[in-house]
């Protein structure tokens, strides 16, 4: 489980704090870090791991997701998107040739093939003109990344696309194992379309890739999610969740979410979780936690941050523990995304 460094760092939290608490690879974003600072700056602050103070593994994502979703398009077509940044409103272009010059000057172990990721409701039409600029996209990227990658040992991804539709899955995920990546990303979900229907995308996208290479479903987050993925033969996850909740007070335990900033936890003496042996549950009460939280001191955020990185972390742990011993099936997750754990 990748914990999400956007701009080059994890919000709140420090190399040393995520080595802690079991992190062993970070994601940085194409998108932003190219924006800002630019990628010639990270490469001549010595490449992305260097610039954050992180010495372990990194991935980075191709752009595309924040492309489509965050800026004001402005037109896409065969080379790329054209967009106004959310930052100062100039125009950029972003293509496959951008983002493997992009991804390669920030020099991260993992490159990501761009790709044009739809919304979960789109028409059948846009569907279809995602994935196959997706596939076209993916093949420049694969001939842009060895031809900058004579010595780097820069391993490269192909992200599939398809949306919920079964034929398009399978379709997608052939012509991008046809292209010989190092490892397949599973893109498009986790965008509204619901558990079941995720599920669903999953099963007809694994069952056409190869067993000998790492399978990643980008964007996913929740404990059930995460552990039917595993049960369907993906190895790495993303997600935003822990932090993001932590910094809104919202700790995760294995019996679902504590809403730290609610009064009933004012003289609360325990910790978030009695069985963590992380940092925060070993030093702070839910009652410290709270009162942080209350008067606006911002190691509240990182604390409930932390302890929330740790929890996927452990989780991660469990689910391998569980596939050593042959008892995967056993493994019990949250009820739903919702699911809040008792006072």
């Amino acid at each position: 489980f990748m914990a999400v460094g956007t701009r080059g760092s994890v919000k709140g939290l420090t190399p040393e704090m995520l080595g802690g608490a079991g992190c062993e690879i970070l994601l940085g974003n194409t998108y932003h870090l190219m924006l800002r600072p630019g990628a010639e700056t990270v490469a001549a602050l010595g490449g992305l791991q260097k610039f954050a103070g992180w010495h372990r593994p990194m991935l980075t994502d191709s752009g595309g997701f924040q492309v489509f979703s965050l800026s004001e398009l402005r037109g896409f077509d065969e080379t790329g998107v054209n967009f106004r940044s959310h930052i100062d409103g100039t125009m950029v272009h972003l293509g496959p040739l951008e983002s493997m010059r992009v991804q390669h000057l920030l020099g991260a172990d993992i490159a990501m093939a761009f790709d044009d990721c739809p919304p979960a409701d789109c028409p059948p039409q846009r569907l279809a003109e995602a994935m196959a600029r997706t596939l076209a996209w993916a093949k420049t990227s694969k001939q842009v990344h060895e031809d900058l990658d004579v010595s780097q040992g820069q391993a490269l991804f192909g992200i599939v696309q398809g949306g919920t539709d079964p034929q398009a899955r399978q379709h997608c995920a052939q012509e991008l194992v046809a292209l010989n990546f190092d490892g397949y990303a599973i893109g498009g979900l986790a965008v509204g379309e619901g558990h079941a229907r995720m599920v669903q995308a999953i099963d007809h996208t694994v069952a056409f890739l190869p067993y000998d290479r790492p399978r990643y479903l980008m964007g996913v987050g929740y404990p059930r999610d995460i552990l039917a993925a595993v049960k369907r033969g993906v190895d790495m996850f993303d997600c935003v969740l822990p932090t993001r909740n932590g910094r809104n007070a919202l700790a995760f335990t294995r019996n679902g979410r504590l809403r730290l900033r609610n009064a009933q936890y004012i003289r609360d003496t325990r910790p978030i979780e009695a069985e963590c042996d992380g940092y925060c549950c070993q030093n702070f009460s839910r009652g410290y936690i709270r009162h942080l939280f209350s008067v606006g001191e911002m190691l509240g955020p990182t604390l409930v941050s932390l302890h929330n990185v740790h929890f996927f972390q452990r989780w991660m742990l469990d689910i391998r523990r569980a596939i050593r011993d042959n008892a995967l099936s056993g493994l019990k997750a949250w009820d739903s995304e919702l699911s809040d754990a008792a006072p």
